[in-house]
């Protein structure tokens, strides 16, 4: 039987969501300088909002620099940089596009943590599975783009926009939209009022107490899943009865109940299978959208080219006004800025260069002169062979006490052997005569 061949399931389509994931805008939501604890929880609230695209565990120290934040976030593939402090008028907040710009600046006329909001509602809610997707933007009350719409406001759309991944009608997963981001713009104050929504998908066409029996919720005492009946002899009692109203003669009338399921306005027939119990693909449902803040009211204050440390001309101002000329003076200033700041850049980039050149070349100096040392190091230890066989030549003269080797004199056959007897062996001249030999007699 031939073995089945393993299939690596994890690496199908890596290409294309590492694509996905470079197209989806990425944010830091941080806060910076001296700010409240208020504040503090307005930032937490803003990470939660922005899930699953942003860095909601960030840490920031008290030496951190925006700075830091701004050198830091392209390398981790970081769009967007939203910066909240306190200044003495009110609480700011900058939304900075990474790495080029532009730079928007908000005053936080007023706001409302999340906890505030859920506090005011009528039911207690609970933190689900809604901020694994990122919500989904509307804008309200914005002016369309004509020759009478001030220039402002289409960049604060676009930059609205960039914010959240871009919304694809044809592909994007009906179970994925959870939430709703609310941004409307309000003509009279010029401000922008900011709106966080939950979705939530309800029966339609029953009342509410149908809808209780439909959907299996019980009341927040009773733990076993089950609707609670006792206190009612009848069913009827407890769909028909008005709230409030005990006893027969208390049972509200077909239109009020049919006024508490809604109206045609809200329902909508569901284009595909949605989160919860019996939203199946065709079912016709109700739909409402349940606030969980944080709420803010935003002013928009000033539009700059660039980055912080980096800013270019101002683009709109809400206090500031200028002419024609002035417009014109500031744009030649701010170019020759950046041909000075180009400029020294190139400069760097030379000295580096050349360092870099001149580094290399005493490098190679070094490594010549190392090798020159080292062939002079060898040409050294072959001398003194040289040399000490030169002096053996030149002592012929002086008598060490072993006697000097005579090239001109003629070994004899006698001492040949004399030499291969001893164990030291002596040279002997031609004047000795070599010792004669003894017998060895034997003693009887």
């Amino acid at each position: 039987m031939a073995r089945k061949r393993k299939t690596r399931t994890h690496l199908k389509d890596q290409s294309a969501q590492e694509a996905k994931s470079d197209s989806v805008p990425k944010s830091f939501i941080i806060k910076h300088g001296q700010v409240g604890s208020s504040l503090t929880q307005l930032v937490r609230d803003m990470r939660k909002v922005m899930e699953p695209n942003t860095a909601s565990r960030l840490k920031e120290r008290n030496r951190n620099k925006l700075k830091d934040f701004l050198t830091m976030g392209p390398a981790l593939k970081v769009t967007h940089i939203m910066a909240f402090t306190l200044t003495p008028v009110a609480p700011s907040l900058r939304i900075v596009k990474l790495s080029d710009g532009p730079t928007l600046s908000f005053r936080i006329e007023r706001y409302s943590l999340m906890k505030d909001v859920l506090n005011t509602a009528r039911r207690a809610r609970s933190v689900g599975m809604e901020y694994l997707s990122p919500p989904l933007l509307v804008l309200a009350s914005f002016p369309p783009p004509s020759p009478t719409t001030p220039p402002h406001l289409p960049l604060l759309m676009k930059s609205f926009q960039s914010l959240f991944p871009p919304l694809a009608p044809q592909t994007i997963s009906l179970s994925s939209a959870r939430r709703v981001v609310l941004l409307s713009y309000n003509a009279e104050s010029g401000t922008v009022d900011f709106r966080h929504y939950i979705i939530k998908i309800k029966p339609y066409g029953v009342s509410r107490r149908v809808r209780k029996v439909l959907e299996g919720t019980h009341a927040s005492k009773n733990t076993s899943g089950v609707l609670d009946l006792g206190n009612e002899k009848d069913v009827a009692d407890f769909l028909l009865r008005a709230r409030g109203m005990p006893g027969p003669d208390g049972y509200e009338s077909a239109s009020s109940a049919e006024s508490e399921a809604g109206d045609d306005g809200n329902a909508v027939d569901l284009a595909g299978d949605y989160v919860g119990r019996n939203n199946k693909r065709g079912q016709r449902r109700a739909v409402r959208l349940e606030e969980v803040g944080p709420r803010m009211e935003l002013r928009l204050i000033k539009i700059t080219e660039g980055v912080p440390g980096r800013e270019g001309a101002v683009m709109y101002h809400e206090f500031v006004k200028k002419s024609k000329k002035e417009i014109v003076a500031q744009k030649a200033e701010h170019a020759a800025k950046e041909k000075l700041r180009k400029q020294r850049r190139e400069e760097q980039e030379r000295n580096v260069q050349r360092k870099k050149a001149e580094a290399s070349k005493k490098d190679k100096t070094r490594q010549a002169e190392n090798d020159d040392e080292d062939e002079e190091e060898d040409e050294e230890e072959e001398e003194p062979d040289v040399s000490q066989s030169e002096g053996e030549d030149d002592d012929d003269g002086e008598d060490d006490g072993i006697g000097h080797w005579d090239d001109d004199e003629n070994i004899s056959d006698t001492d040949e052997e004399d030499g291969m007897d001893d164990s030291e062996p002596e040279e002997s001249s031609e004047d000795e005569a070599p010792p004669p030999k003894r017998s060895k007699t034997r003693r009887k």
